[in-house]
This record gives structure tokens, sequence and C-alpha cells, in this order.
């Protein structure tokens, strides 16, 4: 059995939409069948389980030109009816009601045992802990910035300042595709020995995500090269693929290597307050579920900012308790040092700050903007003011300089 908790916007009567759903989407017409075949499509019929009506939202009425009814409603739907994989159960919750245009998808709600036809994270939270040697802080990550038409030198260089800086992670810039500058497999072995120069250098261990691409039925073999050549993690824009993509690839074992979910693409799908599919179902649950050891979004504070509700429900769906592995949270877009009392206190040690131009934007580099970073975190999790800090942290005092506190 399965759940589905929609948001309905309608000017009609919300009773019979709801119940125009629950059969549209199963045995189709009811009433006006046979007892006898009332009695044979019983148990594929979807059920209408509550219809709980809300206040008019003015903002809603405004963008339509009329006034609308809304209502939360609940349709569950027999597990008879569709197999065990996303791409049903999408077609069976919200295939052709999508084209609707006023229903919002905001949760699923699985059985115990379709739960465990799927796999969730292969490490998730404690294995990707396990890698690193950190346990008792968030972790801190950076990203390649202005990579495309670089050569892999350059690439490899600033990989390495960003591993000296003390990040825990590196990842791809999500539009760095497959080219002749920085092809894939010469990306992770030039990386590895980079990474491997800084751990012997430091002893500190940075870990590179390297963005999986290309044609849909090459990825897994590709996946497998990366996992022969020693890659760390594969960044991957599951939007553009699926998520019955991503699991494929979390379950073949020839590649077991972490997998960090971009969010591209997903404000097409998540984006309205009136239609799509909720940012916490999308980038919280269905990822988890679907085997992401990672989940980037945007934060509640920056550039590309979600509202913090939102955020806060997605890392939710991400951590709290289900018999799959946690996922990492990591709160992207705008982030700088000054933000990270924020993003302690708003997603707990169990996650990742993440960063662009808050660390290569840094008066000193990347170098420095990872040093800030890992200061700012150091502060936070003592219990000290950031200004406190940079008395005696000349990276997180240029840091603060340039772009002040929360």
């Amino acid at each position: 059995m399965i759940t589905a908790t929609y948001l309905i916007h309608d000017d009609k009567e919300l009773a019979k939409k709801a119940d125009g759903i629950a059969r549209g989407l199963t045995i189709g017409s009811w009433t006006d069948l046979p007892q006898l075949e009332q009695e044979q499509l019983k148990k594929h019929k979807g059920i209408v389980e509550s219809i709980e009506e809300l206040k008019e939202d003015e903002r809603v009425n405004t963008y339509f030109g009329k006034r609308l009814k809304r209502a939360l409603v609940r349709i569950s739907y027999p597990s008879v009816n569709f197999s065990a994989d996303f791409p049903a159960i999408f077609t069976t919750t919200f295939g052709k009601l999508s084209l609707d245009g006023t229903i919002k998808l905001l949760d699923l709600t699985f059985s115990d045992e379709l739960k465990r036809a799927f796999p969730g994270p292969r490490f998730g939270i404690d294995g990707i802990r396990e890698k690193l040697g950190i346990f008792d802080r968030p972790l801190v990550m950076s990203i390649f910035k202005a990579v495309i038409g670089r050569d892999l030198q350059y690439v490899t260089e600033q990989l390495k300042f960003q591993a000296l800086g003390g990040v825990d992670l590196v990842k791809d810039d999500e539009i760095l595709f497959e080219n002749d500058l920085t092809p894939f497999e010469k990306r992770i072995v030039a990386g590895k020995q980079a990474l491997n120069d800084v751990y012997e250098q430091t002893g500190h261990r940075t870990l590179y995500a390297v963005n999986l691409t290309g044609k849909t039925f090459e990825l897994k073999e590709k996946a497998k090269r990366a996992a022969e050549l020693g890659a760390d993690v594969l960044l991957f824009n599951v939007f553009t693929y699926g998520l019955d993509v991503l699991q494929a690839l979390r379950e073949d074992d020839d590649i077991r290597l972490p997998i960090m979910a971009h969010p591209s693409f997903s404000g097409a799908i998540a984006s309205s307050h009136v239609y799509g599919v909720s940012y916490a179902l999308l980038l919280g649950k269905l990822l988890r579920m679907a085997g992401a050891d990672f989940s980037l979004f945007p934060s509640p504070y920056g550039s590309v900012a979600l509202e913090k509700e939102q955020t806060l429900a997605i890392a939710h769906e991400l951590t709290k308790q289900e018999p799959f592995a946690r996922t990492f949270p990591v709160p992207s877009a705008g982030i700088h040092p000054g933000l990270v009392p924020l993003l302690v206190r708003d997603f707990g040690i169990d996650s990742v700050i993440n960063a662009g131009g808050g660390v290569h934007g840094h008066p000193r580099g990347a170098v420095g903007g990872g040093q800030a970073f890992r200061a700012a975190v150091e502060a936070v999790l003592a219990g000290r003011s950031l200004y406190d800090a940079a008395k005696e942290n000349e990276a997180l005092k240029q840091a603060l300089d340039l772009w002040g506190s929360a």
C-alpha cells in the first residue's frame, strides 16, 4: 500500500474531486459497474482516506484570477496495482494527475513491505564518516568554479589548493561534462594523485566527487570504470536522468561508490506552491530511498534560497528514523564562513557545509577559504563567537571582513 498526500485547489466540490482522483488513477468508473464487477475490482480501487479543508490562499486566487478552495487530500493505492519501482509508483500516484496544474504531490507514505524494495544509501552518514575518520563535526565541502575551458593541470592545482585549506570534500561543477581538456578518467587519476600528495603533506584526507555524465545506458560502465580507477565519490545530476537510474547505480555491486545527488532541474518539478512535487519528498525522502549518500539543496540563507521550513523538512526526511541509512543533508548556495552558526543551529553536526564562492572568493584564495570555514566550525562547536575566534585566526578574520556574519 502507498498513500499519497496532495494539496488540491479547485472551485468545485473537493470531495467529488478527491473521489475522481482515487478512481481515475485506479479502476476508472465505479458506480456504473455491475455488482459482480465491483466485487472483482474492489481490491484495486483507490481509497480516499481523508480530506482536510484549508483556508483559501489569496496569492493563489490572484494567480488564477478566481477563488479556489484548498484541501489536503490523502488517497491510498493498493500495491497490487503497481510494481515496486519508482516509474510505476509515480505513474500510479501522480502520472496523468500532474497535468491538472492545480494539484501538488506533498508526500508518499510507503508500507514496510514496499520500503524493502528500495536500497537506501550504501554508505550514508555513518559510512562517509568512517571513510574520513571524522565523527564529531559537520563536514566541509568546496566546489570547483570556473573550470570549463581549463586544462587538467589547472583543475588538479585547484583541487590541491582546496584540500590544503582543510575541506573534507571537493565536488566537480555539475556543468562539467565529458570534454577533451579534462576527461572523466583522467580527472579521477590526476585528482587522486593530487589528494594523496596533500594527505602525505598534511595528514588530512579529502574526497573528490567526480561528475558522472553521459547517455543513460552508458552510465553503469562509466561508473564501474570510475570505481576501478579509485574514485572517491560520484556526483550525479539525478533529476535529468531519474530516480530509477540513481537506484540502479546504487544497487550495482561492481560500483560501490558513494553517490552525491545534485538538485539540478528539480526546481522545474518542485518550485511551484500549486503544482508539482514537494521538495521534502523529492530531495529528501525519495533521494534517500533511491540510494543517495548526499543530497544537495538550496539553503535558506543564500543566493538561491528556499524557505527555511522547506529546507528543514528536506533534512528531516534525510535523517529521520527509517530502515535506510541516513543521507547527508548538504544545504548549498551563497554559503560563506559567517553563516556557519546558522548552519550548525539549523542542520546540526550531521550535515555538510558546502561553498563555492565562499571558498574561492577568500582574499587568500581557496586555501584561505577552507581554513576560514574550518575555523568557523571549530568556534561554533566550542561555543565561541566568530568574531572572538577571528582574533586568533587571520583567515577567519578576512572572511568576516569580506562577508560579515549572520
